[in-house]
């Protein structure tokens, strides 16, 4: 796994997308700072760069230096939620604006998974998650169902995880408001 995580590590320092296993289901990632590495994300989806994106952090500390302020109750849904939980926060900091939405929100997952974790530390910065599919088309559950049109577009793929036949899921994703209201965007 060592080697893995340099290899994607190092693509992600060259500004490069990666196809990655996360705790959720494969997706494409780059450095969140990296407008240019985002802006590819956006083309290899062949998505409008109207839709955001999500964050994937390693620790609460790199979420709360990712994010303005942090909703008291978002730290009770991390700790107890047991699906992987994406949520919505106002205002993220050091992340590239077309990754932000024109709410300037962003929606960010502190992931619980070993490899994302390292590579996350290691580039010292969140990391962009969005799943590996053409926009509008269905979802590649597992590395087996991921187009070849996007295993050709990227800039490197991980080799780890690709023979698993799970079927795995989003993460769910809810937004915060200011008062602590939790909004259900996707179960």
């Amino acid at each position: 796994m060592r080697d893995e995580i340099l290899k994607a590590v190092t693509a992600l320092k060259e500004g490069g997308v990666i196809l990655y296993p996360t705790d959720t289901i494969w997706g494409l990632g780059c450095d969140a700072s990296n407008e240019a590495a985002i802006k590819k994300v956006y083309e290899i989806k062949k998505r409008s760069e109207a839709k955001s994106l999500i964050a994937l952090v390693d620790t609460d500390t790199r979420l709360e230096r990712t994010v303005e302020e942090v909703p008291e109750v978002a730290w009770d849904l991390i700790e107890f939620t047991e699906k992987p939980l994406t949520i919505i926060y106002d205002n993220p900091i050091g992340i590239a604006s077309n990754a932000i939405n024109k709410d300037k929100s962003l929606g960010i997952r502190v992931v619980k998974d070993k490899f994302c974790k390292e590579i996350i530390r290691n580039l010292n910065k969140p990391v962009i998650s969005t799943s590996a599919n053409i926009s509008g088309e269905d979802q590649a559950n597992c590395f087996a169902e991921i187009s070849q049109e996007i295993k050709n577009s990227v800039d490197h793929i991980v080799n780890l995880r690709q023979d698993e036949p799970e079927q795995k899921q989003s993460s769910m994703i809810i937004k915060l408001d200011a008062s602590g209201l939790i909004n259900i965007i996707r179960k």
